[in-house]
């Protein structure tokens, strides 16, 4: 590829973002690639029970409906999209987008990665996967792909291995790497880079942020922004903000390089527009990091609704009447939250709410029968009672956990459009605990 720096956007930073967001990023300026992140912890979980009542399933079928509207108009704007809705079956969903392509009459090609699933896992596992690089991302790209669907990857992924086709990177171009992942970093939730749940969100107008982009040059330098005429902001205080979430320590470890947060320089580049430099890289460690998810139990809850007056008495009144078909329940949790107002105007104004949440290894035990017992105190407890729902079975709770597992151990491996299967090895790791690096001095 040529040397100019990669514009690479961001259309998706959770399972349920924006549905028009593909179009939007589509139409709203020139890109190269176009990512999408659909994966978290929860979703995990999500995908998981969808996987045992259709093993066919498993994947964000929200990136069909998307995909059904914009795959034309990616292909004649020339733009690749990469995406992890594969989820738990990257097969299943890149066959499925091929299908899609097929109909729609749009000849492009599509490509998946695999090997991050590594159920069987553990008694009890329903969902048991190791985060991916972006090497696998970079070989199907390099293969020809149009569209690269991968499985549990790291957010970051998304973005650090286009930048490695792109450029054409060698593994060890550790300080290009960090800079691309911590671009990718940046990009990851979307919106959350351009005024989203931003703290100081009253200084910009983030009615409808703009999803964000990155132009990275070759050096793995980036400057972060978004389309001309879209809504939010980009400056060093909301990058920093996304930049320091959901990271500890400096350094930010990762499967294809270790970015050392401590070396990175933001610095305004005009309007909505943030410089990142001095990234350094270290190698990745030698470990992945393995996503568990497994069915915790069962719950159920009743919100009890507590009008006027003695509120504190009310609440006191209801878990004594209670107390009885609670016994033997393995976690019981009351929760008053005072929404009350005094003098109110109105009925909701003056109400508190009473939220009962109970778990439990047997559905039976918080199941319809607790929860009809507290719909039968209707006419005998507190004056005015109600609740905000009628009584209900208990519903599964999930359980995440994370581990490691050597990263030579994991069948990292690129399906390239052609369906030949491209194994991924495993990044040359650091032996321990990377050592500390200087970091770049400051330019002048």
């Amino acid at each position: 590829m040529g040397r100019r720096p990669l514009r690479i956007a961001n259309a998706s930073g959770f399972y349920g973002d924006r549905l028009g967001a593909l179009r939007e990023m589509l139409t709203g300026g020139p890109l190269d690639v176009l990512t999408g992140d659909y994966l978290a912890e929860l979703t995990m979980l999500i995908l998981g029970r969808d996987r045992l009542k259709d093993p066919g399933l498993g994947y964000a079928k929200t990136f069909l409906r998307q995909l059904e509207d914009c795959l034309g108009l990616a292909h004649e704007k020339g733009v690749r999209i990469v995406t992890n809705a594969g989820g738990l079956n990257p097969a299943a969903l890149a066959a499925a987008v091929r299908e899609l392509a097929a109909k729609a009459g749009v000849p492009v090609t599509v490509a998946h990665v695999e090997g991050d699933d590594l159920m069987p896992y553990e008694e009890g596992a329903l969902t048991a996967n190791a985060y991916l690089g972006g090497a696998g991302i970079t070989a199907c790209l390099r293969a020809g792909a149009d569209v690269v669907v991968t499985g549990r990857v790291t957010d970051a992924a998304l973005v650090s291995g286009p930048a490695a086709w792109w450029f054409d990177w060698g593994p060890e171009e550790y300080d290009r790497l960090a800079g691309a992942v911590v671009a990718g970093h940046v990009l990851e939730c979307g919106t959350q880079a351009t005024g989203g749940n931003y703290s100081f969100f009253t200084a910009h107008d983030v009615r409808r942020p703009g999803f964000p982009l990155a132009e990275i040059s070759e050096d793995g330098t980036a400057v972060i922004t978004k389309h001309p005429g879209t809504g939010g902001a980009v400056t060093p205080g909301t990058v920093t903000a996304q930049l320091l979430y959901e990271t500890q320590g400096a350094r930010y470890l990762g499967p294809d390089v270790t970015a050392r947060l401590d070396t990175v320089r933001l610095e305004p580049d005009g309007e909505d527009r943030v410089r990142i430099s001095g990234t350094v890289g270290e190698p990745p460690p030698a470990t992945l990091k393995v996503g568990v998810t497994r069915i915790g139990g069962w719950r159920n809850e009743v919100v009890f609704v507590l009008t006027g007056l003695d509120v504190e008495a009310k609440a006191a009144l209801v878990r004594e009447q209670l107390a009885g078909p609670l016994a033997g329940v393995a976690s019981v949790r009351w929760t008053l939250a005072r929404t009350d107002h005094e003098d109110a105007a109105t009925e909701e104004t003056a109400s508190a709410l009473l939220r009962l949440v109970v778990r439990d290894a047997s559905p039976d035990r918080v199941g319809r029968a607790l929860t009809s017992a507290a719909i039968e105190l209707a006419l005998g407890s507190y004056p005015g009672f109600h609740v905000t729902s009628p009584p209900g079975p208990a519903q599964p709770y999930g359980v995440f956990a994370s581990a490691t597992v050597p990263a030579g151990r994991v069948p990292h491996t690129a399906v390239l459009p052609d369906g030949a299967r491209l194994p991924v090895p495993a990044p040359l790791a650091a032996p321990g605990t990377p050592p500390t690096r200087t970091a770049r001095p400051a330019p002048p």
